[in-house]
């Protein structure tokens, strides 16, 4: 979450920016931040580079997760989390990455480890994923990011 909530802070929007609102900062920070601005003086530029990169990765984590962009895919999340099994989870820093028997692939923030924990212990990963993670979590698709 707290991934989350610096892309928050870097744009300056809250948890319910639309995509247009998103799209408008966005674009009025690359503005100001676009290395080409500062040809002339090659620390502003490179200090300007980082900062774009850090914007631009902010700005697409954020849609990734927005509300209009889940709500765009979630027919095909239901179908992929009802009736797909899982093909393999990963653990790290509490973002649980779940990749399916379809080929969809999820990543799950702000997962306590114990939370992980009882998901691999569990006899049925599947039920207790359904349970206890799919709609308990901020989640993205990962697959929109590669084919995007």
């Amino acid at each position: 979450m707290k991934k989350i909530i610096d892309y928050r802070k870097l744009l300056g929007v809250t948890k319910d920016a639309e995509l247009k609102e998103l799209k408008s900062i966005y674009r009025n920070l690359m503005k100001d931040s676009h290395p080409d601005k500062f040809f002339d003086n090659e620390e502003l530029k490179q200090q300007a580079e980082d900062r774009s990169k850090l914007i631009i990765e902010a700005y697409h984590f954020l849609v990734s997760i927005a509300p209009e962009t889940i709500a765009q895919s979630l027919e095909e999340y239901t179908q992929t989390t009802t009736f797909s099994p899982i093909a393999d989870f990963q653990f790290e820093r509490q973002t649980l990455k779940i990749t399916f028997a379809d080929g969809n692939v999820y990543e799950y923030f702000d997962v306590p480890r114990n939370t992980y924990i009882k998901l691999v212990n569990a006899d049925s990963q599947a039920r207790f994923a359904r349970r206890h993670i799919y709609n308990s979590f901020v989640y993205r698709s990962l697959n929109k990011l590669v084919a995007a």
